[in-house]
């Protein structure tokens, strides 16, 4: 929930003419509040994909406030965030909401971005293994294997975001490799191979190219850095050369 208007308006902008100088194989994709995507979309081109930070999980009705996935697919929104930590703190979601809402995203072509991690009572407690598991298996375990190459993980280490403590390269990679295993173990190699997680804790232009270099980060979900072009546009520089 941040920036105004003409604010955001202007980091769009800066962000397309940039966009013309970066790697083409690199995918971008940017979530701005709701209110944003429909004037976004009209103006967007395909170097820039455009994702909503959250949607319902019913596809209509008496839901006062609420977005669903059809909505968003009718505006041209591509991607959109599930379960991102703000909202499994601030609004209590579940794995089992979250699965809804992904079963409703996939249903309108919407990729959806999963977000998961542990909180720091987690990590210090060497819990944080099993909640991730937990997280991944409730939500997403009952999809198909074509389903879920479809889906898009993003690791979040709470602990990480805004604490002042970092999470390592080798502590992300740690955890993707993990996820990854799961992903094996459930789906087979091959598909596991081609899922895409992401890292999402503290990333910015001075351990952008180093996180992105380790064999399972395949990506960011850039929090406060992306709301600056300055550093933004660095970060996913660091991903193109690493």
């Amino acid at each position: 929930m941040n920036l105004g208007h003409q604010e955001a308006l202007s980091l769009y902008n800066s962000l397309k003419k940039e966009r013309s100088s970066m790697d083409k194989n690199t995918t971008v994709i940017i979530a701005p509040p709701s209110i944003y995507l429909s004037e976004f979309s009209k103006s967007k081109d395909d170097k820039i994909k455009l994702a909503a930070q959250n949607c319902n999980e019913n596809e209509k009705g008496a839901f006062t406030g609420e977005i669903s996935a059809a909505m968003l697919q009718s505006i041209g929104v591509e991607y959109c965030l599930v379960g991102h930590s703000e909202r499994r703190a601030y609004f209590n979601e579940t794995n089992e909401l979250l699965k809804s809402k992904t079963v409703s995203l996939l249903a309108n072509n919407i990729t959806p971005i999963y977000c998961f991690g542990e909180v720091l009572a987690d990590r210090e407690s060497e819990n944080h293994f099993d909640v991730v598991k937990t997280q991944i298996v409730e939500a997403l375990f009952n999809f198909t294997s074509e389903e879920i190459k479809k889906i898009v993980l993003a690791y979040e280490p709470v602990w990480a975001i805004g604490t002042g403590k970092t999470a390592s390269s080798a502590q992300a990679q740690e955890m993707h490799k993990y996820v990854r295993s799961l992903l094996t173990e459930k789906y087979g190699a091959s598909i596991s191979n081609e899922i895409s997680i992401l890292y999402g804790g503290s990333c910015k232009p001075t351990n952008a190219k180093e996180l992105f270099s380790n064999t399972d980060v395949d990506g960011g979900l850039i929090g406060g850095a992306a709301l600056k072009s300055e550093t933004f546009v660095p970060i996913i520089n660091g991903f193109s050369n690493s």
